[in-house]
């Protein structure tokens, strides 16, 4: 069997596995957390067999960067839900944003009505839905633009969205989004990670995807955003210890 043809199989193999994951997630035998560990690490290995088949193929020049870009942006848009998934639990664990705090029935009203929203969007991502969830961040976003969870996980769906679809202006839209998020909140390490993701899969970038994933390791994020993070630290060369 030849080079490129074992690399196939290897890809084959890998997103069997990721299918398989899904129905274990589906049927309750496997935790969301284990779940988007397990996918983020299957479409870091994805994405490299894909670089090596690249090299080992005989295409040419052009084509060759015509399937790179689409196939990193596929394998972004695939790992969009796994990604998430971790960001969610990670997020309900934070702080609230600037302009969360209750003083009074407005501002009561107006917490629960933005928390409410984030809840409805965090199921709407668990059910694939990412039409309804994009619509709950952006209702966030109406009512307080400077959230750090929606404008971060917007701009990542759009992102994987625009990726998809070969969309660049929404491809675009979406890491403005989460160049936002960095500027209001420097010191949250998950708007770092993604835009790390975002550079390491846009050809060129892996300067500032190696810049961004340091600053999200110097910012000590937790065990489970590491776990989510380590397939996208080894495919980009940088280590966490």
């Amino acid at each position: 069997m030849s080079t490129s043809e074992t690399l196939e199989d290897e890809i084959i193999l890998r997103r069997a596995s990721i299918y398989d994951a899904r129905v274990e997630l589906e049927a309750g035998e496997l935790s969301p957390e284990a779940f988007a560990s397990l996918e983020a690490r299957e479409l870091a290995a994805i994405a490299l067999c894909e670089k090596k088949l690249e090299v080992v193929s005989n295409v040419a020049p052009r084509a060759k960067i015509v399937r790179r870009r689409r196939k990193s942006l596929l394998y972004i848009a695939l790992g969009a839900f796994a990604v998430a998934i971790v960001l969610l639990l990670v997020l309900q664990l934070s702080p609230r944003q600037p302009g969360n705090s209750i003083t009074g029935n407005i501002a009561t009203s107006k917490a629960t009505t933005i928390n409410r929203l984030l809840d409805q969007a965090q199921i709407d991502v668990a059910d694939g839905n990412t039409t309804a969830a994009l619509a709950a961040y952006q209702d966030v976003l109406t009512l307080q633009p400077k959230n750090v969870q929606a404008l971060t996980q917007s701009g990542w769906l759009d992102f994987s969205a625009g990726s998809a679809d070969q969309d660049f202006a929404v491809v675009q839209k979406g890491e403005q989004q989460i160049e936002r998020a960095i500027v209001i909140a420097p010191s949250n390490p998950a708007p770092h990670l993604y835009y790390g993701i975002v550079a390491l899969s846009t050809s060129g970038n892996s300067g500032e995807a190696t810049k961004q994933f340091r600053i999200f390791l110097a910012l000590k994020p937790s065990k489970a955003l590491l776990a989510t993070a380590a397939p996208w630290l080894k495919l980009a060369g940088v280590t966490s210890s």
